[in-house]
């Protein structure tokens, strides 16, 4: 099982510097936003780099990347820091830091941009979901073209998750389905693009 992680926190950061970066920086925008006037607070978030679906600010294409590293309360931050610290890792180690860091961001931008398109008129819209929904869409194409080099309990365990995952998002008001579709579909393509490239 790929997702199960055993690392000490020294050999973690070490094997994962960009996964480990990623968490840090999130971390850290969240203590900021607590700090300056709260993570839930709409005005703040907009402040910090929210992506907001109204005139003139959606043509601050920007925001589709600051809004990334944004998140909407505790249990917001919580759950996509675990998924980024359990399933992160893996490909970082497939692709490598660098192409990794490019799926990574490729993903959260797209998976932004299809939040901006698609949202109804007036939706405020932060968090790392669209990357992290990249990194599912990347192991969708693992588990569909290289079967290979995934075991049967992790091949299981993406494809319950990535379920629930696209259930929620649809079902639970509040989360960005299109944030999640767009982010999948681009860490599909972006990673199969990427393992070509040597």
């Amino acid at each position: 099982m790929i997702f199960i992680r055993y690392e000490n926190w020294r050999s973690y950061v070490k094997n994962y510097p960009v996964t480990t970066l990623l968490i840090i920086a999130n971390l850290v925008m969240f203590a900021v936003l607590a700090l300056s006037g709260g993570s839930q607070n709409g005005e703040n978030l907009f402040r910090f780099g929210a992506i907001w679906k109204e005139e003139p600010y959606i043509h601050e294409t920007w925001r589709m990347a600051t809004a990334m590293f944004l998140h909407s309360g505790f249990e917001h931050l919580l759950f996509n820091m675990f998924a980024l610290f359990v399933f992160a890792p893996p490909l970082e180690k497939i692709l490598g830091s660098f192409k990794y860091a490019i799926l990574y961001v490729a993903s959260g931008l797209l998976g932004n941009a299809a939040a901006l398109m698609l949202s109804e008129w007036g939706t405020l819209a932060v968090g790392a979901s669209g990357a992290i929904y990249g990194l599912y869409g990347a192991y969708l194409f693992i588990a569909i073209f290289q079967r290979w080099t995934l075991d049967e309990a992790s091949r299981k365990t993406l494809l319950i998750i990535l379920g629930i995952g696209i259930a929620q998002s649809f079902i639970i008001s509040g989360i960005s389905w299109s944030a999640h579709i767009g982010g999948l579909v681009a860490g599909f393509a972006v990673y199969s693009i990427l393992r070509l490239i040597r």
